[in-house]
């Protein structure tokens, strides 16, 4: 990936400023437009507006009715705009399919991505998903999705932004017709990222590309990406995190003195012990990686999964 490319995602026009709420307000959000803005091209849209209900507009809610949800108008119920909300989800698929991922604006009755206000008779529950969303993630399920206030959590924020650039990398990937040996390859660069997030998903994952080289490469593409996505929404923690730091430690065994060594295992433990943030032991081992490279290491993803300006590992 080049420095300078933008991966372009999904997100509620609100969330940059655009005036298209209900009440002609907006909902502008300082860290998606001051900080991920410099990495991402955003690709905005309203499905409230798309559909025709205007600026401002009648505010609408989801109710349960017997075994349906439908979105109707919070004072007049016959305004059900349930059916236009799906179809312009549908509508939508032509770039939705080309998109890296998508930020939502939350508990909107038509993008909020879960715990969505949801009324049953005189009774309410958040347990609802915006219809729009809903229908979103139906079509593309392993499109990295997160809400606009769960970005405030650095592990979901992280998890987010990691699951993004991964995405974006397999697209990348799949549009040059990968053969099997090119699968394998972007498995082994990947390979302590998801690690990190559940060593035994991990190597699922690695013996589904082994166990199948001779296999439909198509067909195994759409294997390999359902597992890869399941994997990556699991939080890492930082259990995993430090065996997944032994591993690549094992690669400078030959190099380093009994003193770096002995750094190395301290600085993990003050990490695994929440003393320190993940970004410290990754720094120390990119700074003896420096002075001897490793190519299997350098070609990782692990140690640099996305430009460091985000400053993401420094709050893990």
């Amino acid at each position: 990936m080049n420095q300078d490319t933008k991966i372009t995602i999904g997100i509620s026009s609100c969330l940059l400023g655009e005036k298209v709420r209900y009440d002609g307000g907006h909902k502008r959000d300082a860290y998606i437009n001051n900080i991920l803005s410099r990495y991402f091209d955003f690709r905005p849209f309203c499905p409230e507006v798309s559909i025709g209900l205007g600026v401002p507009r009648p505010t609408i809610q989801l109710v349960q009715v017997e075994d349906k949800i439908r979105c109707v108008g919070t004072k007049d119920d016959k305004l059900d705009v349930t059916d236009q909300l799906c179809q312009t989800a549908n509508d939508q698929a032509c770039w939705h399919k080309e998109i890296s991922g998508y930020i939502l604006k939350k508990d909107s009755p038509s993008c909020g991505m879960e715990r969505v206000r949801l009324y049953q008779g005189q009774g309410m529950q958040r347990n609802g998903t915006g219809l729009y969303a809903k229908r979103l993630m139906e079509n593309f399920p392993h499109l990295p999705v997160e809400e606009e206030g769960r970005l405030a959590d650095a592990v979901l924020r992280e998890n987010f932004i990691q699951r993004i650039f991964v995405y974006f990398r397999w697209q990348q990937l799949v549009a040059s017709q990968p053969k099997w040996k090119d699968l394998t390859e972007f498995h082994a660069r990947h390979k302590y990222i998801f690690m990190s997030h559940n060593q035994n998903k991990a190597r699922q994952l690695g013996k589904l590309l082994a166990e199948n080289n001779n296999a439909d490469t198509e067909a195994l593409c759409q294997r390999y990406l359902a597992d890869m996505m399941s994997l990556l929404r699991i939080r890492a923690t930082r259990k995993n995190h430090v065996n997944t730091l032994l591993h690549i430690q094992g690669y400078l065994k030959k190099y380093l003195s009994a003193s770096d060594k002995q750094e190395l295992v301290e600085i993990m433990e003050q990490y695994r012990q929440g003393y320190l943030p993940l970004i410290v032991p990754i720094t120390l081992l990119k700074h003896h990686f420096k002075h001897h490279p490793d190519q299997y290491i350098l070609n990782s993803y692990y140690l640099t999964p996305y430009p460091g300006e985000l400053m993401l590992l420094n709050h893990l």
